[in-house]
């Protein structure tokens, strides 16, 4: 270090010229990391109500955790809650609290870091993003209650993984009730600090994939074989959640939603394994009225004995599932088959309305908010060469026209005449 002459310190030159540089390499890969992973926004959901959440932790004393080794395991679930609130809480004074995307990010960074290669900085800033739903808002009080939907996440997903479809329709007078599911979503965190995280991939796969195309030999768990796989197991999460929301509507601890849900009218939906488990829950519980599933195979059960329920398929056709596999890998021409094929004989066979939509140009993330997370995505070609927004705008339209009609009763021109609203669609239906 040089003294000057006052016998002050000096820094030499090429010491500023230095910290000047790493300076400016970090303020460079500051302003890159923002643009390539954004605190992105939500857009503002189009119907009239806004959004109240709540989130519960809910167990099943009557039954056995199947994914531990633990026999007096009993199986746990969280599950959040979004429901219509009133209009006029956007300008309160003082400002609501808008609730976060996720609420535990360095855990769910964490599991995506442990499930894939890329690092967990990469979704760190998922812990940054607020939605539109406001903590413990009022139920909005324009109706006595409003009509239920569950909604089921994918493997190795997360509850809120579908916030762009959850909020469209609670803005537009639902409820929905998501359910985390331990050991098949990336991580569930329960209220005491537990995280459980997913099975690894090559053991969760085959116990999924056993449900739709059975194996020889089944895959087995904690020693027991599975000859249905894991699916039917998560499905009876649905009828333990339907139960649990009777309990709730009679009396709910948080003083919010006591009355508020019509249980006489409750639907499902779900997105890849969340749509498998959809189709066993409907094929197993009669208090579920319409079944919309998004892009996932139909289990051996319900391709052989049908559905009752109204019915809708989102997904894609056989050639954008080729250019998936093209640009990002996955998509065997077995799965696409067992995908169209089970989808298809399903939709033929089901005695209810049924209404079957594919999406040219629309990847399988295209249905979740991963699109949101970073414009590298697309330069990356992992998302479809449809735009990211109107493949959101499209699913929306469809579920919403469909739990329109079919839980609500209500007249849906796009369910009649598709072509102008959504003319990207090819659709079929099959009305009663």
């Amino acid at each position: 270090m040089l003294i000057a002459p006052g016998g002050q310190k000096r820094t030499p030159r090429l010491a500023l010229i230095a910290s000047v540089g790493v300076a400016t390499l970090a303020l460079a890969l500051y302003i890159a990391l923002r643009v390539a992973l954004p605190v992105f926004h939500f857009p503002q959901p189009a119907g009239p109500y806004s959004i109240g959440t709540l989130t519960y932790h809910w167990v099943d004393t009557n039954r056995a955790e199947a994914f531990s080794a633990d026999a007096n395991a009993r199986r746990e679930l969280m599950v959040q809650i979004w429901y219509p609130a009133s209009a006029g809480l956007s300008s309160s004074s003082p400002p609501p609290t808008r609730d976060r995307y996720v609420q535990n990010a360095d855990a769910l960074a964490n599991a995506f870091a442990r499930l894939t290669p890329l690092p967990k900085a990469l979704f760190r800033q998922l812990g940054y993003v607020t939605t539109h739903a406001i903590l413990s808002a009022p139920v909005a009080d324009d109706r006595p209650n409003y009509p239920v939907l569950i909604f089921l996440e994918g493997a190795m997903g997360f509850r809120q993984m579908n916030t762009f479809q959850v909020e469209a329709l609670v803005s537009h007078g639902y409820i929905v009730v998501a359910i985390d599911q331990p050991y098949t979503a990336a991580v569930v965190v329960f209220p005491d600090g537990r995280e459980v995280g997913a099975l690894p991939l090559p053991q969760m796969m085959p116990l999924i994939h056993q449900s739709y195309s059975r194996a020889a030999i089944p895959p087995t768990l904690n020693g027991r074989a599975l000859e249905k796989g894991i699916v039917p197991y998560l499905a009876q999460d649905v009828s333990f959640t339907l139960d649990q929301l009777a309990t709730l509507n009679n009396a709910d601890p948080n003083g919010v939603l006591t009355g508020r849900l019509d249980l006489q009218r409750i639907g499902t939906f779900g997105v890849s394994l969340g749509g498998i488990v959809g189709a066993e829950a409907c094929r197993q519980e009669p208090r579920l009225r319409a079944c919309l599933f998004m892009d996932a195979p139909m289990p051996v059960d319900v391709v052989k004995w049908g559905l009752q329920q109204a019915t809708m398929w989102i997904t894609r056709d056989a050639e954008t599932m080729r250019l998936e596999r093209r640009r990002s890998g996955g998509w065997p021409e077995s799965e696409i088959s067992e995908h169209l094929a089970s989808m298809q004989a399903v939709f033929n066979s089901a005695t209810g309305a049924g209404y079957f939509v594919q999406v040219p140009g629309m990847f399988h993330i295209n249905l979740t908010d991963i699109p949101n997370w970073s414009p590298l995505l697309r330069w990356l070609r992992v998302i479809g060469p449809i735009d990211a927004q109107r493949a959101h705008d499209i699913t929306n339209a469809y579920s919403l026209a469909f739990f329109n009609r079919h839980l609500l009763g209500q007249a849906e021109v796009l369910l009649d005449r598709p072509a102008g609203q959504c003319p990207e669609a090819i659709f079929k239906a099959r009305e009663l």
